[in-house]
């Protein structure tokens, strides 16, 4: 990845997007609040310059009630990859309140997802809390593994006696 990322946000994978909208379901009563990630569109197959969201970062220890979702700001980290935040408000409003606008300055884009959570049920806002548009892009998402490592590998580490390897430190 570039040091300095291009400034132009493109839009939001579809398979992000609707990730979104599962996660905002599933949370409901309570609200949902994540950080949004970008890629750069040309390591995603698209011919142009920009960045597209395709990642949620969910920071551990996110407390959310049916009024509002609460992140230590210690936990989120330092990431160039960070554009924004998403959050859903079980009520249906798709208008950023008060305490929204004041966290709404981190971050190029902000999308707020009301209940019942469909593909009619989101908006994006900019950093000033000003409606914007978003496009839902429909890009293959690449295979990120966390772990650089196959099932039968872990099975042979698992089965071998030596003492050492790298799952040694279950052990």
């Amino acid at each position: 990845m570039p040091l300095f990322r291009s400034s132009e946000l493109l839009g939001i994978a579809r398979e992000t997007m609707e990730f979104v909208l599962d996660a905002c379901e599933e949370s409901h009563p309570d609200e949902y609040m994540g950080f949004l990630r970008a890629e750069d569109a040309r390591q995603l197959g698209l011919d142009e310059r920009g960045q597209v969201i395709t990642d949620v970062l969910v920071i551990p220890g996110t407390e959310s009630n049916p009024v509002s979702a609460t992140v230590k700001s210690t936990m989120k980290p330092n990431d160039l990859k960070s554009v924004g935040s998403v959050h859903s408000h079980p009520s249906g409003a798709l208008r950023p309140s008060d305490a929204d606008l004041d966290t709404f300055g981190q971050g190029e884009v902000h999308i707020i997802v009301g209940a019942p959570y469909g593909w009619g049920n989101w908006k994006a806002f900019d950093g000033r809390g000003e409606q914007t548009h978003l496009d839902v892009l429909d890009v293959d998402l690449p295979d990120e593994r966390f772990f650089d490592f196959t099932q039968a590998e872990i099975d042979a580490e698992l089965e071998d006696d030596s003492g050492g390897g790298f799952l040694s430190w279950l052990r």
